[in-house]
Formats: structure tokens, sequence, C-alpha cells
């Protein structure tokens, strides 16, 4: 267990040892939830947690329902159309 110390303008350093235990480093964003169990502190997600639909909005297509077959072929097609003309990325 480590010890720290609150200070005056309500700042807590969090040990070195527990700090590379989870890869933590300067400027990281840390959410604070208060439990009833005490304090817990995790890493910030970048983005906002978001539904498989509201991903797939953005895509665009309007067209009827793809299958995965007709979706896997869509694509060996174009990656052979790349690799052809030399633009495989």
């Amino acid at each position: 267990m480590e010890l720290t110390t609150l200070s005056s303008k309500g700042q807590v350093i969090i040990p070195k040892a527990v700090r590379e235990s989870h890869s933590w480093r300067p400027g990281l964003k840390l959410v604070v939830e208060d439990t009833p169990a005490g304090i817990v502190l995790r890493p910030a997600r970048p983005f906002p947690s978001t539904s498989l639909e509201e991903g797939l909005g953005c895509v665009g297509y309007r067209g009827p329902a793809k299958t995965v077959r007709e979706m896997d072929l869509g694509i060996d097609a174009e990656l052979r159309k790349r690799w052809r003309t030399g633009r495989v990325a």
C-alpha cells in the first residue's frame, strides 16, 4: 500500500510505482468517480461510447442490406483492383 498527501490545492500525487504499473504518463486524463467504497480513478476514453447504429450512420449507404459474403466479395474486388494499379495502402 502506498501513502500520499492531499495538498492545499486539492492535488494528490499518485505514487510512481502505481503510475508505472498502469503505464500512466503525464497529461493522461483521468475520470474521478465517487463510489460508496471510495474514490476510483480510471483513464478517460478519448471518444464517447457509441452504438453500432451510430457508427454505421456515417457511411451514407442507402441501398438494401448486404450480406457478409457480398461485402467480402466487394472488398476482395477492390483489393485486386488496387493491387493491379499499384495503389495498395
